[in-house]
């Protein structure tokens, strides 16, 4: 073989490396998928997929509807997406962010997960909260507090609210390695509060399907979530390693409420 074939093989290579190297990383092999009709809208559609290291995505779950941002979604802070031009998440900017995201633990109030559930868990009480203040050094950390005595000039969301919207609360991580303050905080999957309650940045569903959702994960298999408008699906689902449209209907997005 000549040098120059050898040159140009080696290119090639490189080049298909480059075009996959910021997609799905390759130990991810549960991923939640979900699809907005647009960036403004508040509203789409989830799926499950699953693959073996190295196969293809198969469908195993959805589609079910779910609920964004209330003005919709703009780019996060994860595995991909961070480097888009265009929109990005803010502190109370009411979006979701889009990208490809690591799933953090699950939080709730029980003692245990729901039956068939293996996954990190951690029960919450009055003392865990979800930093969402820009000027905390734990911004967008949970940490345990007294909450009879909370420090001062701080703000946090309760994670044992007494919200039944809370009761199980799976992380999403934005803007997590580290948080850069005001990019957004406290980013999980958690019920809907009804179907025309959209969030300020969490996705939302109704509770069976969270619940089936949590019964899902693994942590062994590194589950992921992607969130892109359908017309950044249709760019970049290739690049990214994301299930072709076919395998889950190219007519799906016309389904879906905008």
């Amino acid at each position: 073989m000549s040098i120059l074939r050898c040159l140009f093989i080696c290119s090639l290579v490189l080049v298909v490396r480059d075009a996959t190297a910021d997609g799905v990383p390759d130990e991810c092999t549960q991923l939640i998928l979900g699809i907005a009709p647009t960036w403004n809208s508040m509203r789409g559609e989830l799926r499950l997929f699953e693959r073996s290291h190295g196969g293809d995505w198969s469908p195993v779950a959805g589609p079910f509807s779910a609920l964004f941002g209330k003005k919709g979604v703009a780019w996060g802070t994860g595995l991909v997406g961070q480097n888009e031009p265009g929109l990005r998440k803010k502190e109370r900017d009411g979006r979701a962010p889009a990208g490809v995201f690591e799933i953090g633990q699950v939080f709730g109030y029980e003692s245990k997960l729901p039956a068939g559930a293996d996954y990190p868990y951690h029960q919450v009480t009055e003392a865990d909260v979800w930093s969402d203040d820009p000027r905390s050094p734990n911004y967008n950390r949970h940490i345990v507090i007294d909450p009879k005595n909370p420090p001062d000039n701080y703000t946090h969301e309760k994670m044992r609210s007494g919200d039944f919207a809370y009761h199980w609360l799976i992380e999403i991580r934005h803007n997590s390695d580290p948080p850069i303050p005001g990019a957004g905080s406290a980013i999980f999957f958690h019920t809907r509060r009804g179907v025309n309650r959209p969030t300020t940045g969490c996705t939302t569903m109704a509770r069976t399907d969270l619940v089936r959702l949590i019964t899902w994960l693994r942590a062994k298999r590194h589950p992921c979530y992607a969130l892109l408008p359908a017309t950044e699906y249709d760019k970049k689902w290739r690049s990214w390693n994301l299930p072709p449209p076919e395998r889950f209907g190219r007519d799906g997005y016309s389904t879906m409420t905008r």
